[in-house]
């Protein structure tokens, strides 16, 4: 099984790594470069029209990322990260514009609720872009052993064993109301509860 420190230094050389987050085992890269996303996409054959999250290690390492996010985007990320949740928030900056996609004054974002391992591996790091560790359009792996082998071949894992195998919630903060993109490990219903109470203290 490989070290944190190795699939630290994997990643500040923009190799990919497969890393356990608190949903599923997720596909990573350094965010801080334009050519180890493209390469993570060809991997992964996920087209580059797609956005990527940037996976930071707290809320603070996130703001300090993209210092735009502060307002609105702070209360709504302080709210309900660390957790299960990816929020897609305003980016005027344009920041990290190889993760955006086709919208590039927006960003995914996420910080994973994870200890042992993963914990240690993304303090280590600061911030990952990551998206899950399958071949596009395949299943989401709960464990190491669901990463499919084209990917196992080429990036260094880091085994976090069994994971809940549900992906995040995509909520898009965009707009003047909160729009679930994706149901996952939070019910909708739940998670835009969540949202509103926070954005209206």
């Amino acid at each position: 099984m490989a070290l944190v420190a190795d699939v630290a230094a994997a990643i500040r050389a923009g190799k990919p790594a497969i890393i356990p987050t608190d949903t599923v085992y997720g596909l990573a890269c350094t965010p801080y470069r334009a050519a180890p996303v493209r390469a993570l996409q060809a991997l992964k054959g996920r087209s580059s029209r797609q956005p990527i999250a940037l996976v930071a290690a707290s809320v603070d390492l996130l703001l300090e990322c993209v210092p735009e996010l502060r307002g609105r985007g702070a209360v709504a990320a302080r709210a309900l990260l660390p957790g299960p949740f990816t929020l897609v928030l305003g980016n005027p900056a344009e920041r990290f514009p190889w993760l955006a996609g086709e919208r590039p004054g927006t960003i995914g974002v996420r910080v994973p609720a994870v200890a042992g391992p993963a914990r240690e591996l993304l303090e280590e790091v600061g911030a990952v872009a990551a998206t899950s560790a399958n071949l596009h359009g395949g299943p989401d792996p709960r464990r190491l052993e669901d990463v499919p082998p084209e990917l196992i071949a080429v990036a260094i894992a880091l085994d976090g064993g069994e994971l809940p195998g549900t992906p995040s919630t995509v909520l898009d903060l965009t707009g003047a109301e909160p729009v679930v993109l994706r149901e996952g490990a939070v019910p909708a219903a739940a998670a835009l509860a969540r949202v509103r109470a926070a954005l209206a203290e």
